[in-house]
C-alpha cells in the first residue's frame, strides 16, 4: 500500500495515457490511466482519486459529462482538465463549473505540476 497520492488519467489518446503516468510517477504520485470516462467509473477507484486529469473531448463520454456525472454521484475529486482544442474562452467556463484549471496541450511539465500541487490543497 502506498501514502503517494493517486492521480488518475482520463483520456482517449493511448500516447497521453502511456506517457502522462510515467511523468506523474517522477513527480511522487501514485497515477492510473482510462481509455474513457465509463473506464473511470466502472473501476472502483473513484473514491481513492486525489485528482483527475481529463481530457475535454473524447469518444463518448466527454471530459465534461464525466464532471457533471461526478457532481451527481455527490464524488468530490478536483479535476485538471486538458484539451489540444478550444478556445481561450473555454479555460473560464470549465474553473467556473468547478475544474481546478484548464491546460491547454502542449502544456509543461511545471504547468502540470503546479495544477495538481493546487487540486492536492483543495481536495
Amino acid at each position: 500500500m502506498t501514502d503517494r497520492p493517486l492521480i488518475a488519467v482520463v483520456d482517449d489518446d493511448e500516447s497521453v495515457r502511456e506517457s502522462l503516468p510515467d511523468l506523474l510517477r517522477e513527480f511522487g504520485f501514485a497515477a492510473s490511466a482510462f481509455a474513457s470516462g465509463e473506464e473511470f467509473l466502472a473501476s472502483g477507484c473513484v473514491g481513492e482519486v486525489h485528482c483527475l486529469i481529463l481530457d475535454i473531448t473524447m469518444h463518448g463520454m466527454s471530459g465534461r459529462d464525466l464532471q457533471r456525472e461526478l457532481h451527481r454521484r455527490r464524488q468530490a475529486v478536483p479535476i485538471v482538465f486538458m484539451t489540444a482544442y478550444g478556445d481561450q474562452g473555454l479555460r473560464p467556463c470549465v474553473l467556473e463549473q468547478g475544474a481546478i484549471e484548464c491546460l491547454f496541450k502542449p502544456f509543461s511539465d511545471t504547468a502540470l505540476l503546479r495544477a495538481i500541487q493546487t487540486a492536492l490543497q483543495v481536495e
